[in-house]
C-alpha cells in the first residue's frame, strides 16, 4: 500500500506541473484522485502532494521506459518516474543482470505491448450491452466483466492510447464514476512458460517493483 502512495504521489506531481493544481479543469490530476480514492490513499496525503507540487522549488519528474527479456525470454517492460536518471537507469540495468535477464533498446518490444486506456466500473445494473452502444463514439474497443480481488463483478473498457480523454468525457456524460482510469500496457501475445521458470521471472519482476522510481512493470507470461 505505501509504495501504491508513492507512486500515486509522483503522478500527482507531474500532473500538477503540468496541468496546475485544480483538479476542476485539470482531467490528468482529477484521473489520479480518483484512482488515489480507489485504493483508500488518505485525503490529507493527496492534498498535500498537490500542495508540494505547487511549489515552484519541487522538482519534478521524467518518465522513462525500459525493456528487456527475463530469464526464460519473457518480455519485459518498466516504467519509470524519476528525479536522478543515471541512478534510475543504473538500478534497473542490475535488477535485470543479477536474475539472468538482459536490458533491451527502447521499441524493442513495440510489438508485443500495446499502450491502451482502461477504465474500470461497478456495472451494478447497468445495462451492457446498450452502454457498448452508447461508448462506441467515444473509441469503445472492448467491454467485459471481471472479478476484482474481493469476488466483487468489475467492468472493463478498453480504448486506445489517444482516445484516453474522449472516453473519460463520455465516461462523466453519463453519469460513471470509474473507479481506476490509467494507461496501460497490454500484452499481444503470450509466452508460457512452466511453474519453475515462472519463479525465477518474479525475481526480476518483484525487485523491479521495490524500486520507488518504478511506476508500473509489465509481462506478457501465459496464466
Amino acid at each position: 500500500m505505501a509504495v501504491q502512495f508513492t507512486r500515486l504521489g509522483k503522478e500527482i506531481v507531474m500532473a500538477v506541473k503540468a496541468g496546475g493544481p485544480n483538479p476542476e479543469t485539470n482531467s490528468w490530476l482529477r484521473t489520479i484522485i480518483q484512482n488515489s480514492k480507489a485504493v483508500n490513499m488518505p485525503k490529507d496525503r493527496v492534498e498535500a502532494a498537490i500542495k508540494r507540487a505547487s511549489n515552484k522549488d519541487e522538482s519534478n519528474y521524467e518518465e522513462l521506459v525500459y525493456e528487456g527479456y527475463a530469464p526464460h525470454g519473457v518480455p519485459v517492460l518498466v516504467e519509470t518516474a524519476t528525479d536522478n536518471t543515471n541512478r534510475t537507469v543504473a538500478n534497473v540495468r542490475s535488477y535485470f543482470t543479477k536474475t539472468g535477464g538482459t536490458l533491451g533498446k527502447t521499441g524493442s518490444l513495440d510489438f508485443i505491448f500495446t499502450r491502451k486506456s482502461v477504465f474500470t466500473f461497478v456495472p451494478g445494473d447497468r445495462d451492457l450491452e446498450e452502454l457498448e452502444f452508447e461508448l462506441i463514439d467515444a473509441g469503445l474497443e472492448d467491454l467485459f466483466v471481471e472479478a476484482d480481488e474481493e469476488g466483487n463483478d468489475i467492468a472493463v473498457i478498453h480504448t486506445a492510447f489517444e482516445d484516453f480523454g474522449k472516453m473519460q468525457k463520455a465516461l462523466e456524460g453519463l453519469g460513471i464514476e470509474p473507479k481506476s482510469a490509467k494507461l496501460e500496457r497490454v500484452p499481444q501475445s503470450f509466452h508460457d512458460v512452466t511453474e519453475d521458470q515462472v519463479a525465477d521471472v518474479m525475481k526480476l519482476i518483484d525487485r523491479l517493483e521495490e524500486d520507488d522510481d518504478v511506476q508500473a512493470v509489465y509481462h506478457n507470461m501465459a496464466e
